[in-house]
């Protein structure tokens, strides 16, 4: 995934599942934080990414306290440098360094990937609840997908319904593939979906 595919990802996130850019893109670069202080380890101290949102590139910034002589180059820059930069500055000012690797691109290419498609499932799994969750009362309609130990599991489309023992009608069997109608008692987040 180059940089361009994956604005367009982004984008096309944005307008298929209904997910904010904003969202997308600051979860991206948690996530290639992440990944960086995994790979650079305690190289990886005081850094700040940014993910550009026209053009996808990924930058790297090392944020560093200017002082007159270095202790730590990894949180420091001298003063002599900082003024090679900007004549104004200061010793105890803060500044950004870039510092993005060479091979970052393809570290923040698989990053951004796994980020992604974990912010659809949480997205799917949100639009799935919200539209459930107002059809508590309802009657719906739903296909018997299995029974075990009782409880008859029911295919309602996008959503799996779970009809126990206790809601069902007595004496009456349930076989896979049967059409259903139940009334919707109550509609939960777990961990596999609503």
């Amino acid at each position: 995934m180059n940089n361009a595919e994956l604005i367009k990802a982004i984008r096309q996130l944005e307008e298929e599942k209904g997910l904010s850019k904003d969202i997308l893109v600051e979860a991206i670069e948690a996530a290639l934080l992440s990944a960086y202080k995994k790979n650079f380890g305690s190289a990886a101290q005081n850094i700040r990414i940014e993910l550009d949102r026209e053009s996808g590139e990924q930058h790297v910034f090392s944020v560093r306290t200017i002082v007159e002589k270095v202790a730590d180059p990894s949180t420091e820059v001298p003063l002599s440098e900082a003024r090679g930069w900007d004549t104004e500055s200061q010793v105890g000012d803060i500044v950004e360094v870039e510092v993005t690797p060479k091979d970052f691109g393809r570290i923040a290419a698989q990053t951004a990937k796994q980020v992604i498609v974990q912010r659809i499932r949480e997205a799917e799994r949100d639009m799935v609840y919200k539209e459930f969750r107002d059809r508590e009362g309802d009657i719906v309609t739903g296909t018997v997908q299995r029974v075990e130990r009782r409880s008859v599991y029911m295919d309602l489309g996008r959503i799996e319904a779970v009809l126990p023992p206790t809601e069902q009608v007595p004496r009456e069997g349930y076989r896979q593939n049967d059409r259903v109608k139940a009334y919707v008692v109550e509609v939960k987040q777990g961990t596999r979906g609503p």
